[in-house]
């Protein structure tokens, strides 16, 4: 059994569907709730699941990502036992959010194909990006790798979710990823691309067009993560983050 926070437009019905239960198993397991029709955005509801998942109460400070990190799961599995949210950006103090067992969870795989092969065009992007800072004048960029894996993931979520733009459906904009994911920044920027089979002729994609061009040579970027992901047509998608760390 776990506690779920209603939220404006719920439904039993639609709670119920949310978490794969009937409506009958989700009355039964609420006997205080004397008309399943009236339910109101705080009241707190009983959910009948099987014994991997907890509650969990968000404290001052906490983050979606540092409540994975806590209970050593992925963002992913934690992000997926709580479809009440709606923006994971956007938890408060005394929240209720449910807590996938670590035992239970399947390994999110950033990317279906082998590992090393992407990882080598990674570094081949990282790479030439320094190379063309070093021949203005520029500092080169160190690689990070907290943003190479919000790069990863934002490579494999415009498959997961079918689309291809700045603004993820599951993660909101460039900026409230990296928070989610507790990335430090002061500035940061984002270029992506999608069919280029080499490093080399996605860095000549980026190069040729004016803003992406800018963010490689911006001075005041110092950090860089760079992520890639093919799709069942053995299409590439690549993700550049750059990122100003004043910590560093």
């Amino acid at each position: 059994m776990i506690a779920y926070q209603v939220i404006k437009g719920d439904t039993m019905w639609g709670i119920a569907i949310k978490y794969d239960i009937t409506i009958d198993d989700l009355i039964n397991a609420n006997p205080n709730i004397k008309n399943p029709n009236l339910i109101y955005p705080g009241q707190i509801i009983n959910i009948p699941r099987q014994n991997n998942i907890s509650s969990y109460t968000i404290l001052p400070g906490d983050t979606m990502w540092s409540i994975a990190q806590k209970h050593n799961i992925s963002f992913n599995n934690l992000a997926s036992a709580n479809p009440q949210l709606k923006n994971t950006s956007i938890i408060y103090p005394g929240q209720i959010i449910n807590i996938p067992s670590s035992t239970s969870e399947t390994p999110i795989q950033i990317v279906p194909n082998n590992l090393n092969d992407f990882e080598e065009l990674e570094n081949k992007v990282f790479q030439l990006v320094n190379e063309k800072r070093k021949r203005i004048g520029l500092p080169v960029l160190t690689t990070d790798t907290k943003i190479t894996n919000v790069a990863k993931i934002k490579s494999q979520d415009f498959i997961k979710n079918d689309y291809f733009s700045h603004n993820s459906p599951e993660y909101g904009t460039l900026f409230e990823m990296l928070r989610t994911f507790g990335i430090n920044f002061s500035a940061a920027a984002e270029n992506i691309a999608s069919g280029q089979n080499t490093a080399e002729e996605v860095i000549r994609h980026w190069m040729n067009s004016a803003g992406h061009r800018a963010n490689i040579l911006n001075s005041t970027f110092n950090k860089i993560g760079v992520g890639v992901a093919k799709d069942s047509n053995d299409n590439l998608y690549w993700t550049q983050i750059f990122v100003r760390d004043d910590r560093n």
